[in-house]
């Protein structure tokens, strides 16, 4: 069955999971909405999806430098309360995302956080590369849309493969997290230097 865009719309109202998550659901269930729905929470996706509307004040600012102090990174992590902040599942989290960022150099937290003209720019490179290849006018947007989603899997840390396990993502890492704690938690922000490295001007 064909998923089309007001079908993971609304599974994301009624859930509040992410639209890629949707989109998966909906096509492990062949289109059934109901079916949908329990595959995210057997992920434990809507749960953690829900838990996202709470406030989130708490928490760690992790340190990490890497290589003899050539890396420095520093990360803001966020949960509701004092007590999960202290506990060993939040404060591992904390010190996973500062390797992650060490280790993968993301440059956005989460999608929504790349400027529109980073991705108009984006956009424009990917179709100038594929019209000089001589791809065909009519297949041109699914070419772009591919080449946009592999750009935002590298850049956005949320989208990137966690580094110890390729399997999941770090929004997985992120969601199973809040599973174990019972706790909104959010990456607020984070810096990461490299030695000798210029600031972007």
């Amino acid at each position: 069955m064909a998923i089309t865009t007001d079908m993971i719309k609304q599974l994301r109202e009624s859930t509040g999971a992410g639209i890629l998550d949707c989109r998966k659901a909906l096509e492990a269930a062949d289109g059934d909405m109901n079916k949908a729905v329990d595959f995210l929470r057997e992920k434990g996706l809507a749960t953690a999806a829900k838990r996202s509307e709470r406030k989130a004040s708490e928490g760690v600012v992790e340190l990490y430098n890497h290589g003899n102090g050539r890396v420095g990174v520093m990360v803001e992590v966020n949960c509701e309360t004092d007590f999960v902040g202290r506990s060993d599942a939040f404060r591992e989290f904390a010190h996973e995302i500062a390797l992650q960022v060490a280790a993968a150099s993301p440059t956005y937290i989460r999608e929504t956080d790349i400027p529109q003209e980073v991705l108009d720019h984006e956009t424009a490179i990917a179709t100038s590369k594929a019209r000089e290849e001589g791809k065909p006018e009519n297949i041109l947007p699914r070419i772009v849309e591919g080449n946009l989603n592999k750009f935002k899997d590298e850049v956005v840390l949320l989208r990137q493969k966690y580094i110890r396990n390729e399997d999941i993502t770090v929004q997985q890492l992120l969601n199973d997290t809040v599973l174990k704690t019972g706790e909104n938690i959010v990456i607020r922000r984070f810096a990461r230097w490299a030695l000798g490295e210029l600031e972007a001007e």
